[in-house]
C-alpha cells in the first residue's frame, strides 16, 4: 500500500467516496453539457428560456442523481438488476397500452411535470441485467447454448416491444448494448457470427417485403432507407432534412461561420435544430475544429470508463462500466453518422448535447453507476 493510499484509508468514509470520485469523468460530461447549452442557446436566436436554461436544470439535477448514485455502493445496484429490467419492461408494457403518441409514434408515459420515454430506461437496465446475469453465471458456462439463450430472450424481449412503438433506432440500441456485455462476459464469437448472418437475411427479407400484404416496416421507415440511399432523388422532399443537413456540415469549413453565425439554423432551413441534428448546427457555426472537438471529448469519456472497467477486479463492475461505455458511444455514433449521410435516420439525439429530459437524466443515471463501479471498487 502506497503512502498516499494509506492516508486517503484513514479518512472518514463519506470523505473517502468524495476522494474516489472519477472527477476527470465529472470534467468532461460537464464540458459536453456545457458545449450544449451554447448550441441551444444559439439555435434558439439568442433565446436562453426556450431550450437552454431548462437543459441547464436538467443537468444540474441529473448530476446530483449522478453523485447520489455514484455514493450507493455497487453491490446494490447488483441487487437491483432485476428489478430495474422488471420495472423498465413493465412500463414498455404500459406504453403499448396507455401511451402519449407524438409525431406518429407511441413511445411515451405523460407524468404532467415531465414526459418519460421508458425505453430509454431500459437501454440502461438492460446492461444491469446482463452484468448482473454473467457475473453470477460460472465462466466455463458462459458460452453454452442453454446459458445464451437465456440472456438473448432478455434483450428481444423489450426490443420487440420498443419496435412497436415504432423506434428502430432505440431498438438497435437496446439489441447493441446487451450485445456489447456478452462479448465481454466471452461469449463465443460464432454466436455473433450467426447473429450477423441472420441479420444479413432479415434485411433481406425486410427490403423484399415492401408493398406486399405482409410488409415488415412502416411506409416512413422504407422513405427513410430510400432518402439514406439517394437523398438527391426527392431533395424537396423526404431527402430535404438530410440535404439541407450536409449543406450545413460542410459550409462550416475549417473553423466555422462563428457563433450564432449558422444560416442553416437561424434561417430554419435544418430539420430538428434542438434535437437530432442539433450536431450539424455546431459543425456550422464551429467548422471541423468544434466538431473533432465534441469527437475527442466523447472518446476521453469512453477512455476514462474503459480504463475504470480494466483497473476493477469486480466482474459485474467490470461489465457494467463497458456496458454503459458501449451504450453511449452508441448514442454519438449513430447520431453523427446520421446527420452524415452515413446511416438512415433513426431519431437518436446527440447525447448530452440534444435536448431533452428522459435520454439526459437517464445518461446521468448510468454514469452514476459508472461513479458507482469507480468508487467502490476493491482497493
Amino acid at each position: 500500500m502506497s503512502y498516499l493510499e494509506y492516508n486517503v484509508k484513514t479518512v472518514p468514509t463519506g470523505i473517502r467516496k468524495v476522494l474516489y470520485v472519477n472527477w476527470p469523468l465529472v470534467l468532461l460530461l460537464t464540458a459536453v453539457a456545457s458545449a450544449g447549452f451554447l448550441m441551444l442557446y444559439s439555435v434558439a436566436g439568442g433565446n436562453l428560456d426556450r431550450w437552454a436554461e431548462p437543459q441547464m436544470k436538467r443537468f444540474g439535477v441529473g448530476l446530483a442523481l449522478m453523485f447520489i448514485v455514484g455514493f450507493v455502493p455497487i453491490w446494490f445496484w447488483r441487487n437491483m438488476a432485476a428489478l430495474a429490467y422488471l420495472i423498465s419492461l413493465t412500463l414498455l408494457l404500459v406504453v403499448e397500452f396507455f401511451g402519449h403518441v407524438g409525431m406518429g409514434a407511441q413511445r411515451w408515459i405523460n407524468l404532467g411535470f415531465m414526459m418519460l420515454q421508458p425505453s430509454e430506461l431500459m437501454k440502461i437496465s438492460i446492461v444491469m441485467l446482463l452484468a448482473a446475469y454473467y457475473d453470477w453465471l460460472d465462466v466455463k458456462k458462459v458460452s453454452r447454448p442453454l446459458w445464451v439463450l437465456a440472456p438473448a430472450v432478455m434483450i428481444l424481449l423489450p426490443v420487440g416491444l420498443v419496435l412497436t412503438q415504432p423506434d428502430l433506432g432505440t431498438a438497435i440500441q437496446v439489441s447493441f448494448g446487451g450485445a456489447i456485455v456478452m462479448f465481454a462476459a466471452g461469449v463465443s464469437w460464432i454466436y455473433f457470427a450467426v447473429v450477423i448472418a441472420a441479420g444479413v437475411g432479415l434485411v433481406t427479407v425486410v427490403l423484399t417485403s415492401r408493398g406486399t400484404p405482409w410488409q415488415l416496416l412502416h411506409d416512413y421507415q422504407f422513405r427513410r432507407i430510400d432518402t439514406f440511399l439517394d437523398p438527391s432523388a426527392d431533395p424537396l422532399g423526404a431527402g430535404y432534412h438530410i440535404s439541407q443537413a450536409k449543406i450545413a456540415l460542410g459550409s462550416g469549413g475549417w473553423a466555422g461561420k462563428g457563433f450564432m453565425q449558422g444560416t442553416q439554423s437561424r434561417l430554419n432551413f435544418l430539420p430538428e435544430k434542438h434535437t437530432d441534428f442539433i450536431f450539424t448546427t455546431l459543425a456550422e457555426e464551429f467548422g471541423f475544429v468544434g466538431a473533432f472537438s465534441l469527437l475527442m471529448l466523447y472518446a476521453l469519456i469512453i477512455g476514462f470508463c474503459l480504463a475504470s472497467a480494466i483497473n476493477n477486479k469486480d466482474r459485474f463492475s467490470a461489465l457494467l462500466t463497458i456496458g454503459i461505455a458501449g451504450t453511449f458511444f452508441l448514442f454519438f455514433a449513430v447520431n453523427m453518422s446520421m446527420v452524415m449521410g452515413l446511416v438512415p435516420v433513426v431519431g437518436v439525439p446527440l447525447p448530452l448535447v440534444s435536448y431533452g429530459g428522459s435520454a439526459m437524466m437517464v445518461l446521468m443515471v448510468a454514469f452514476g453507476l459508472v461513479q458507482s463501479a469507480h468508487i467502490h471498487k476493491p482497493r
